[in-house]
């Protein structure tokens, strides 16, 4: 019998012989990701110009989409985010002998080495290079092989709407607001909802601790002492929001490609979209808006800014594409893209760095993205990994990082000390000699960051480490006293 929302309800006899089977859908359901869009990611990060042929097996049609990634893109089922107590639910349904199918629109290989890894499903149904197992095509499926009423099954999206009012029961798991409405007059056995995702966990994916980078774009005003402008200060307001919202739009797209290392990493398995906290369609969709954003927010500035801003951001995207990997070359990417804050600082008030400010910041940021590196060396040395995943590194590469970090922090105070010596600096302070006390506080904290990187307690990101280290923070503030007092 169908009840007035079209949903058939159960038989009153009920086959007591064998247990009803129970189907279970794979993305959103048994893992918090889609496959598809992982493996997507995956094959998108060693070769981006491979979109366009993406676009053309689309054309042929989803399965034949599906199988062609498939075909390239492996995936590891031992870290995927699983959705535990659902998966505890289906442990203790295959320890009293109820046959578990897996019944998913991904592709049979992803959906064969799940089942393989998990050993708790009596069979798979899954999309092939000609049939793309979703919606109607399921619905068939499970019908053919079960008949109606014939099988309960577990889901979570509109997609799964099609296929319960042909369960006997009906299981969901993190339904969207719509499904659960639209299931609330049928037959559902239990419903498995984790809490949504917080304010804290999308400024994660944001990385919004990483905006205080972007104070950068002061330095240029502050150097010739021109902060006092309101309409500069309104200037740099603008372009601290259009970089903030860029670097965000390629922090996600980064985690999106990184998927698979940062589940392996000892702290970035924790990211939001790693771990499914945040789904990868809505990073997928903030990649874009975000840029966009920026962009408009750019338009308000100088040309010259937005000019700056796109090869900042065409420059952290060859990183995460690309030149992450590639030894040496990361670092002096990753201090250049310091650099380039200044340099849009410059663009959006319309003063120019001097040659003396950009030497220290690429001396000095050199330094610090080579701690970077030697902290993550330290922390896989102490898990007994011999180098970092999707780095070009090896632990035997822990001695000249040294040498080329502390040397490159070094040569940012020499730079410092001869433009103390220069008339420049007279022209802007009063008292320019008492600017040489910041060469040993610069001298110290330096020292001290490399001291305890080769301790192995520096945080591998050295901007978290300077947040959270109250010798630093004392060096900051005495910093800001010589430079007030010399003024």
């Amino acid at each position: 019998m169908r009840n007035r929302n079209g949903y058939i309800a159960p038989s009153s006899e009920e086959d007591t012989a064998s247990p009803i089977p129970l189907c279970v859908d794979l993305d959103g359901t048994l893992v918090k990701t889609d496959l598809l869009y992982e493996s997507l990611f995956l094959k998108l990060k060693p070769g981006a110009l491979l979109l366009f042929k993406c676009v053309s097996w689309l054309l042929k049609g989803k399965a034949y989409f599906k199988h062609q990634i498939a075909a390239r893109v492996s995936i590891d089922p031992q870290r995927l985010p699983y959705h535990k107590p659902f998966l505890e639910f289906l442990k203790l349904q295959h320890s009293r002998g109820r046959p578990l199918i897996l019944c998913t629109a991904s592709h049979e290989k992803y959906a064969h080495q799940i089942a393989a890894y998990l050993g708790l499903f009596d069979g798979v149904i899954a999309s092939d290079a000609q049939t793309n197992m979703g919606g109607k095509n399921k619905r068939l499926a499970l019908v053919s092989r079960y008949g109606v009423n014939g099988f309960d099954y577990a889901g979570n999206s509109r997609a799964d709407i099609g296929v319960w009012p042909y369960a006997r029961n009906s299981i969901l798991v993190n339904p969207p607001p719509a499904v659960q409405r639209a299931m609330q007059d049928a037959r559902v056995e239990q419903i498995f909802k984790d809490a949504a995702p917080s304010w804290r966990d999308y400024c994660r994916m944001l990385r919004v601790h990483q905006w205080l980078k972007n104070g950068l774009l002061l330095v240029p005003a502050a150097a010739a002492h021109r902060l006092n402008e309101l309409d500069l200060l309104a200037h740099l307001s603008v372009a601290f929001i259009a970089f903030c919202l860029c670097a965000s739009s390629v922090y996600v797209l980064n985690d999106l490609l990184d998927l698979e290392l940062d589940r392996k990493h000892p702290r970035k398995w924790s990211r939001p979209l790693a771990k499914g906290v945040i789904s990868i369609k809505t990073g997928a969709m903030l990649v874009p808006t975000l840029l966009t954003g920026g962009i408009a927010v750019a338009l308000l500035l100088p040309y010259e800014f937005l000019g700056v801003l796109g090869v900042y951001y065409g420059a952290t995207l060859a990183y995460s594409l690309w030149v992450k990997t590639k030894m040496v070359l990361d670092v002096l990417h990753l201090a250049g893209l310091y650099t380039l804050r200044i340099i849009a600082g410059s663009a959006a008030v319309s003063i120019w760095p001097s040659f003396w400010l950009l030497a220290f910041s690429m001396f000095l940021f050199l330094s610090l993205a080579l701690v970077k590196r030697y902290a993550e060396l330290v922390g896989g040395l102490e898990r007994d990994k011999e180098s970092i995943a999707g780095r070009d590194y090896r632990v035997s590469d822990l001695v000249i990082l040294t040498s080329l970090g502390a040397s490159s922090g070094y040569l940012s105070v020499l730079v410092l000390a001869l433009y103390i010596n220069r008339e420049d600096a007279s022209t802007l302070y009063a008292h320019p000699q008492l600017i040489w006390a910041l060469c040993p506080l610069l001298l110290y904290w330096l020292s001290r960051v490399w001291v305890i990187a080769g301790r192995g307690k520096m945080h591998d990101d050295p901007l978290v480490f300077a947040l959270r280290d109250g010798a630093s923070r004392w060096v900051a503030i005495a910093a800001g006293i010589v430079i007030w007092l010399a003024m």
